[in-house]
Formats: structure tokens, C-alpha cells, sequence
């Protein structure tokens, strides 16, 4: 069985109303038997997310999304030194450093992306899509 990478927005579409995601996606993530994994890239992204006012949170992000992540049985996948290298070897498709992490990650740990931005295409990583 595969393992899966959420990057930032399919984990928040995951906390809300089922329509964003299709129904291979939410069966995969409501599956307690599938390895997810979720990156601290991803939860430095929304901490900055929430502190600039472009994203908000029931309740500051250093307690909600720990308590969601266990809730929902993902686990937290570090930034290593090899991954930072990694990115930093990424061509250069895409510029956002958050999304480059999340394309050296899945590469490094050989993971499945699961995501809806057509962006993380052109890097020939596996993908899962996930928008409706």
C-alpha cells in the first residue's frame, strides 16, 4: 500500500464540508489504514497563513493542528537536511518554497502527493488529485 504527502490545502479542505474533494480522496483519508503524512513545511505555511490574516483557525495553529493531525491519524513528517537540498535542486517550475519542499519531500520518502494544483505536474512526481 502507498503512502501519501497532503499538501497544505488538501489538509484544510479536509477539515471542512466533503465538497471540495473528491471521493477517491476522502476514502483515502477517511481509510485509518492509509500512511498519511503531513509536512512541517505545510504547518509553517499556515502558522504564516494565519499570522498575515489570510487564513483562520478555531484556535491558535500551534494547538490546532497538532490536535487535528492526531485526530485524523496523519502523521508529521520533519524537514531534513536532505530534503532542504533537495529542494533547493528542484528546477525551477514553480517559486513557492513551500510547495518546492513538499515536491523533494515526496521524491526523498517516495510518497504520493496528494493535491488539486496543477503546478506540482511538471515534476513528474506521483500524484494523487484530489479536487473535485
Amino acid at each position: 500500500m502507498r503512502a501519501y504527502l497532503l499538501d497544505t490545502a488538501i489538509f484544510l479542505w479536509s477539515l471542512g464540508p466533503a465538497e471540495k474533494l473528491n471521493s477517491q480522496a476522502r476514502a483515502l483519508l477517511e481509510d485509518r489504514s492509509t500512511e498519511l503524512f503531513f509536512s512541517a513545511a505545510s504547518s509553517w505555511e499556515i502558522s504564516i497563513k494565519v499570522a498575515l490574516g489570510k487564513l483562520r483557525l478555531p484556535e491558535p495553529a500551534s494547538n490546532y493542528l497538532p490536535k487535528r493531525l492526531t485526530s485524523q491519524g496523519i502523521r508529521s513528517l520533519p524537514i531534513s537536511h536532505l530534503h532542504a537540498l533537495a529542494a533547493g535542486e528542484l528546477p525551477p517550475h514553480h517559486r513557492d518554497p513551500f510547495d518546492r519542499m513538499l515536491v523533494a519531500q515526496a521524491r526523498s520518502e517516495d510518497l504520493v502527493l496528494m493535491t488539486a494544483d496543477t503546478s506540482f505536474k511538471k515534476y513528474g512526481l506521483e500524484i494523487l488529485w484530489c479536487a473535485r
